[in-house]
């Protein structure tokens, strides 16, 4: 287990959160599962956590009930090399009730907020070219999903 990960928070639904993650994500696996006892109450017998890993980032995925919620405040980054990674996770974390937002921004079905964004985006973001990098962010902030040409041709100054 690596020394620091993410926990993941959810409401009675950690099985269907596996699945989800684990087909929207190819390089994924589950690591170990953990039981409430049978006598618990409210859980008797669920998942208690999961340690599932993505993309080689591990994540405890804890089945604790209805207290708390996910929110903007953290949202993990999705590299994407190419337009059709891009679509890919777009269309994928956005599936069965998630929602669009912008600047590459989405939420799964869960609430949880990810970033899909081309793997070029922060460093033109931080060009040392301010001017460059100005393009770049008044192109991200009309879009909703990100147009890897469309930065690309902000870069240029196209």
């Amino acid at each position: 287990m690596k020394k620091i990960r993410p926990c993941l928070w959810f409401d009675h639904n950690v099985n269907e959160a596996i699945d989800f993650y684990t087909s929207v994500f190819k390089n994924s696996k589950v690591l170990g599962t953990s039981y409430y006892p049978k006598d618990a109450p409210g859980f008797g017998g669920e998942i208690l956590a999961v340690d599932l890993e993505i993309e080689d980032q591990q994540f405890m995925l804890l089945n604790g009930g209805p207290n708390f919620k996910f929110n903007e405040s953290v949202s993990f980054f999705v590299e994407a090399n190419t337009q059709d990674e891009i679509d890919y996770f777009w269309t994928n974390l956005t599936a069965e009730g998630g929602e669009e937002s912008q600047c590459g921004w989405v939420k799964d079905k869960f609430g949880l907020s990810w970033q899909v964004c081309p793997a070029i985006l922060p460093n033109l973001l931080q060009d040392s070219d301010a001017e460059r990098a100005k393009r770049v962010m008044d192109a991200m902030m009309k879009m909703s999903k990100i147009i890897l040409k469309d930065v690309e041709a902000a870069a240029k100054g196209d």
